[in-house]
């Protein structure tokens, strides 16, 4: 036998290396490269059906395929393959109820990495990877479908996945079938819901609707689309619609006054219950209940923004934006003027800085953000007169500012802009000249 081969230095080495430490002789090594390759191989090795010991059978196509490399990937066919079902030792494997190309691109998957979803495919997908729990290409496929989300057919997809207990894509179809409840109740999908699913959307705190009115109207269009059918169901979905926080002109007018509200006496008792409740505002207190909480949406995408002021001894021109989902705020775009005392209001999603003070002079000058693209910009008609610590606020498509003070003295002037002609003009004054005024809007 050859004598084993040594791998010390020579004494010349010995000296040469003296200051470095001897390093083991042994060298690790991971290779990223070879499970990339041993799947290539082994789906090259299904191709040519060379050293398959399965068929897959579904609806009369058969896959080929290695028992090992789909036990390996899915739970399904490790419980079939590894334990006494007859399955287990047959050649050839019949699965019923699964499309046969969704079956065919989850084998595929097992063998390359690779897959790809879309509209065409989808609804095969999830519940073939449902059944052979398949967790990754079930979380692609939830995550497609969140992307496709829009309000004609979120209803639906809201139904698929509580179908396949797709819980996370349930919890965000919902949440967005609330925030658009809006549109959502003027599409068909929601003509065509089972009561069961109507009740579970408008019981929901989280509605986002202007009013209640917009509830009971949704109501009675899906009611009035199968009367016929529908109609033994009026008191059990009325009941989820907040009477008592409807105006009393539209309960007694539009709700009171509805044939088949009247000729059911659930349905009375519902609108009399409301009437007591915005009759005897002093018996409120005793009256409290589902029906009495008003609804509280979470607001999706909205900011807040802090403009201008004062700091450290002079006027500012910075921004900051603040958004309540992170609850993180940054600074965003500067005006081009520093602004104290300046009256700020979002119209047609654009936000206006009007007047104010840059720390030597008092402005007439309005700039206007867009948060699109983060940019100011100072296009606007300014005011007739100069003023800071102005009231502003926006009232069917105009923007007001009111009052604040020129310098010389406080001002009563309310001035109104159209922003279709870029043009302010003067409204009637207030009685009162108002410095640092607050102003809101209240039923127009």
């Amino acid at each position: 036998a050859s004598a084993p081969l040594r791998l010390a230095a020579n004494r010349m080495g010995d000296v040469l290396i003296s200051d470095r430490p001897p390093s083991p002789a042994r060298l690790s090594h991971t290779s990223e490269k070879h499970p990339r390759v041993t799947l290539t191989e082994l789906n090259v090795l299904r191709r040519h059906r060379e050293l398959c010991d399965v068929v897959i059978n579904v609806s009369g196509r058969k896959i080929f395929a290695h028992r090992v490399i789909l036990s390996a990937c899915s739970p399904y066919f490790r419980a079939m393959f590894t334990g006494e079902l007859e399955e287990s030792r047959q050649t050839e494997v019949t699965i019923r109820d699964i499309d046969e190309n969704a079956m065919e691109l989850l084998i595929d998957f097992c063998y390359t990495s690779h897959i790809v979803v879309e509209e065409s495919n989808v609804q095969t997908l999830l519940p073939a990877a449902c059944l052979l729990q398949l967790a990754e290409i079930q979380d692609i496929c939830c995550e497609f479908l969140k992307r496709q989300l829009d309000p004609t057919n979120c209803l639906g997809i809201r139904a698929f996945a509580d179908t396949h207990s797709c819980r996370e894509l349930l919890r965000i179809a919902d949440k967005f079938t609330q925030h658009n409840f809006q549109e959502v109740m003027e599409s068909e999908e929601f003509l065509l819901l089972p009561v069961g699913q109507l009740v579970d959307i408008i019981c929901s705190d989280e509605l986002n609707v202007r009013s209640e009115e917009q509830v009971f109207n949704a109501v009675m269009a899906w009611l009035k689309y199968n009367v016929a059918e529908r109609r033994q169901h009026l008191a059990q979905v009325l009941q989820h619609v907040r009477m008592p926080l409807l105006s009393p002109k539209f309960l007694v007018g539009t709700v009171g006054s509805d044939l088949l509200v009247r000729s059911d006496e659930a349905c009375r008792d519902l609108v009399d219950e409301a009437k007591n409740y915005l009759l005897l505002p002093q018996e409120r207190p005793l009256m409290q209940g589902p029906r009495t909480r008003p609804r509280k949406p979470t607001r999706r995408g909205e900011v807040l923004f802090a403009v201008g002021g004062w700091c450290s001894g002079d006027a500012i021109a910075s921004v900051e934006r603040f958004d309540p989902e992170t609850a993180d705020w940054k600074m965003v775009a500067p005006m081009s003027k520093r602004r104290c005392g300046v009256g700020v209001a979002v119209l047609n999603d654009l936000l206006y800085a009007v007047g104010g003070h840059d720390g030597q002079s008092y402005l007439n000058s309005i700039e206007r953000y867009d948060p699109q693209t983060n940019q100011w910009s100072c296009d606007v008609a300014p005011t007739t007169s100069c003023r800071t610590s102005v009231g502003v606020a926006v009232l069917d498509g105009f923007l007001y500012a009111v009052g604040g003070q020129d310098g010389v003295q406080c001002l009563n002037h309310v001035e109104r802009y159209d922003p279709k002609e870029n043009k302010w003009s003067k409204v009637a004054p207030m009685t009162t000249r108002r410095l640092g005024v607050a102003v809101a809007v209240l039923g127009g």
